[in-house]
């Protein structure tokens, strides 16, 4: 009798009966009902408003983010964050370091350029001026783990599929500005870091077509190797445009990291005479300073808000480290997710997890699972960082833009998801009726890129107005 009723009940929610205008709107995307999945529940409520094929794994792209923030900020705590240390594998005396600089990394997700500066700055403060040593980089508190960032989509280069790093710094990035001067009739481009291993090569033609789609009129052709690269950008460039950026990741992780510390280290005043290399601190080494990240609010709010990938696996992994023992893996960062979910009581059989950040093709949650999720870290002592980490509509982040003109604008904390054939968005609506409400829509399929009006229908359909008749059979 039990297998019974659960068999109906999942038949139940996959032939639920859409409310009108959302049957309007897919049937104009031309996406089957098949192939979306749908849960709406205001908080606190015992059932859900509308449930359709609520129980099957999707893919939820990105916002595959809010099992990961959630997770780390009840496991970590918001306070929580990461240290870079610095040692020395030898004595210091007037401004010498008479051995190797050694720089241990724990998995910074935020270690930016204006950061790395900082920590070398106050390195600098300290005493030590040159380096008579090595540069020795301790990357250990990962696993290196066998991966490929052209894998998955074939776009090694951009900085997106960037793979994790114990001492990643920067994000591996090299940004471009294009600045047109149209005196000159030309288009200068200018990188930040000027990294002394990438070479830039200018072939961009200024013209004064409409800007448009500016990425598809230029080409970026990228060679050489991990230790060395160069990229040549050619095609046109509108002077309609104004200024642009777009950043590239184009080294090895070693030789990006050691380019860029010889070069702040030359502009700080030191010297380093040794080459890059990996390693592990010497017992007898000794601690010159540690480097602490923003906390982890901080850092789910930039994971969040602007759906920064690289970010999310750095904490994915470091949720492994932490709830089992360094290296982490990937492994056992599922292990710490699955194990916290089993802990809050939601089961998610479906749950398939690849790197936590949603840039996956076989990642799956079901509509359910993530709408449950939500509900349950609506009552967590979390719930405020985690709210204000995601898109507000129509204000911030990746969601700036959308429903500008609606009721909804501002009311809406919703995490945005996007892959070719994904469209998926989940969070909280504060509804007409004052009622907090949680909305997942997980779209799959080949006309997915369609769906946007559909999703925008769903959330104003629960906004309100005060809904009479409510649909979930």
């Amino acid at each position: 009798m039990l297998c019974w009723l659960l068999l109906c009940l999942a038949v139940a929610g996959a032939h639920a009966q859409l409310p009108a205008p959302l049957a309007q709107a897919l049937q104009a995307a031309g996406v089957p009902e098949s192939a979306v999945g749908l849960y709406v529940q205001e908080v606190g409520a015992a059932k859900p408003l509308l449930a359709l094929n609520a129980e099957r794994g999707f893919n939820p792209a990105s916002t595959m983010k809010l099992v990961t923030t959630y997770a780390a900020l009840e496991l970590l705590g918001p306070a929580f964050t990461w240290s870079t240390e610095l040692y020395a594998g030898g004595p210091v005396q007037d401004g010498v370091l008479a051995g190797d600089l050694i720089v241990k990394g724990y998995g910074d997700p935020q270690l930016t350029l204006e950061e790395f500066w900082l920590m070398l700055r106050s390195l600098r403060a300290r005493g030590v001026r040159d380096i008579r040593g090595d540069l020795v980089l301790d990357r250990s508190y990962f696993a290196a783990e066998a991966a490929d960032p052209a894998s998955f989509d074939n776009e090694p280069t951009r900085p997106y599929n960037t793979l994790p790093d114990a001492l990643l710094v920067n994000f591996k990035a090299v940004r471009l500005s294009f600045v047109p001067d149209a005196q000159s009739r030309s288009v200068a481009i200018l990188p930040e870091p000027d990294h002394p291993q990438i070479s830039i090569v200018n072939n961009l033609v200024l013209d004064q077509a409409a800007c448009g789609d500016w990425v598809e009129r230029i080409r970026a052709e990228a060679s050489g190797d991990d230790n060395a690269a160069r990229l040549a950008i050619g095609g046109a460039y509108s002077a309609q445009c104004g200024e642009k950026e777009r950043s590239y990741s184009l080294l090895g992780q070693r030789p990006y990291f050691g380019g860029l510390f010889r070069q702040l280290w030359k502009e700080l005043g030191g010297s380093l005479q040794g080459e890059v290399r990996d390693g592990t601190p010497p017992a007898q080494a000794r601690l010159l300073l540690g480097h602490a990240s923003p906390p982890l609010a901080e850092v789910v709010r930039s994971i969040n808000k602007f759906s920064n990938n690289v970010m999310a696996r750095q904490l994915y992994l470091t949720l492994g480290a932490q709830q089992s023992a360094p290296p982490a893996t990937t492994a056992k960062a599922e292990q710490a997710i699955r194990a916290w979910l089993a802990g809050k009581g939601l089961d998610m059989r479906e749950l398939v997890l690849e790197n936590g950040a949603g840039l996956s093709r076989i990642e799956r949650i079901s509509a359910r699972g993530m709408g449950e999720l939500l509900v349950a870290a609506y009552a967590s002592p979390v719930m405020p960082e985690l709210i204000s980490s995601l898109p507000l509509i129509a204000v911030d982040g990746t969601l700036k833009r959308r429903l500008k003109d609606s009721a909804i604008a501002g009311r809406a904390h919703i995490k945005g998801g996007t892959l070719a054939g994904v469209r998926a968005i989940a969070g909280y609506l504060l509804a007409r009726s004052g009622r907090m409400t949680v909305v997942v829509c997980l779209v799959n399929h080949a006309r997915a890129a369609e769906a946007r009006a559909f999703q925008d229908a769903l959330l104003q359909w629960a906004y309100g107005p005060e809904r009479g008749g409510r649909c979930c059979k």
